[in-house]
């Protein structure tokens, strides 16, 4: 028993000594003494290293510009209505529905009316209701004549695009060769990394509606791909003003098997094919339903054309060009200061038709 408490009291004393040996070691390197605490701090005391990295990437959230995408309709968006573009379009619509479909003019104001609120576009409309004809066909004819040579240079837009540190990006319903000389009309044709248009959507000539997600590519097939279509009426053609001339219509409207705005399905679709986030995307539109559909898929939204907000929209602009005024937070980015994309913009990835 003498032993043991005689080995303790050792024990004791040589552990007080090499503590006193090893605070004045310490103190020899000049840390302060009151640090010297931190050694006897449990383990599960310790600030973890994944919680440092959780505050840190925070902080780097924080540091992160809002969108890292901007999104562009072009027609009427980025020129303005006063152009006549939009007229003449119409104009050449109402033209190949008589021309080249048959369709009685007298009819031709209110059925484009209904084609055109039911299913986007008047040529998605025509599709439903039975049409059949060549989209290429149909696009030389609607934007072959248009006066392009009222779309004027625009190098104000110019220089806002390319200090824009962000991905830029056209959405369009038109088709490609549309869209490269309108863009081309305003001096934009580097200002953007892609298109995404008409054939971008609706690759092949479909017959019939269709769900399947593989015939639709960030690049259009060629023309050699493409099943030959002729410019031919079906014997049945739904008639769409006698469906809505009834109290109650008893049918409902065939749907249709072209891809485009303001179908919800055909902007997923385009965010999906360019990789766009679109929590982290601004919109740009003239088109009021088309700013609503694309605040319904998660988008930041524009209404560019007028300076009232609508539902749906984020920000109204009565011209584009006073973007830098109504959104400045877009150039506090700490990012590079120009963006620009070599040459002429690739139409792979295109005004109502």
């Amino acid at each position: 028993m003498k032993l043991c408490l005689k080995l303790r009291l050792t024990l004791i004393v040589a552990l007080s000594k090499t503590r006193k040996a090893l605070s004045s070691y310490l103190a020899s390197w000049c840390w302060p003494q009151n640090q010297l605490v931190h050694l006897c701090i449990p383990f599960t005391s310790f600030v973890r290293f994944d919680q440092m990295e959780f505050h840190e990437d925070r902080y780097m959230q924080a540091q992160r510009p809002k969108y890292d995408c901007l999104l562009f309709d072009l027609d009427d968006t980025l020129y303005p209505l006063s152009t006549g573009v939009a007229t003449a379009c119409r104009i050449n619509i109402e033209d190949y529905m008589v021309e080249k479909l048959g369709i009685e003019r007298s009819i031709i104001p209110e059925l484009g009316n209904l084609l055109y609120k039911n299913y986007g576009t008047t040529m998605a409309g025509l599709r439903a209701i039975g049409y059949d004809f060549d989209y290429d066909e149909y696009h030389s004819f609607v934007h072959g004549r248009l006066p392009y040579e009222n779309i004027k240079p625009d190098p104000v837009l110019r220089s806002l695009l390319l200090n824009l540190p962000y991905r830029k990006i056209i959405f369009t319903n038109a088709d490609k060769v549309h869209a490269a000389k309108a863009l081309s009309r305003l001096g934009l044709e580097d200002c953007f990394e892609g298109i995404l248009c008409f054939e971008t959507l609706n690759p092949i000539h479909k017959s019939t509606v269709s769900d399947d997600e593989d015939d639709i590519e960030f690049v259009g097939l060629s023309t050699a791909q493409v099943p030959p279509t002729t410019t031919t009426s079906s014997s049945e053609i739904f008639d769409i003003i006698a469906h809505f001339a009834q109290a109650n219509p008893s049918s409902k409207l065939p749907k249709t098997p072209i891809v485009c705005k303001p179908s919800e399905a055909a902007i997923e679709k385009a965010l999906k094919i360019a990789n766009i986030n679109p929590q982290r995307t601004l919109f740009f539109e003239d088109s009021v339903r088309n700013i609503q559909a694309g605040k319904r898929v998660g988008l930041h939204t524009v209404l560019v054309g007028t300076s009232q907000r609508v539902k749906g929209a984020d920000f109204a602009l009565e011209s584009i060009h006073n973007l830098r005024e109504a959104l400045p937070e877009l150039w506090e980015a700490d990012r590079k200061s120009e963006v620009g994309y070599p040459g002429k913009v690739a139409v792979e990835t295109s005004v109502t038709a």
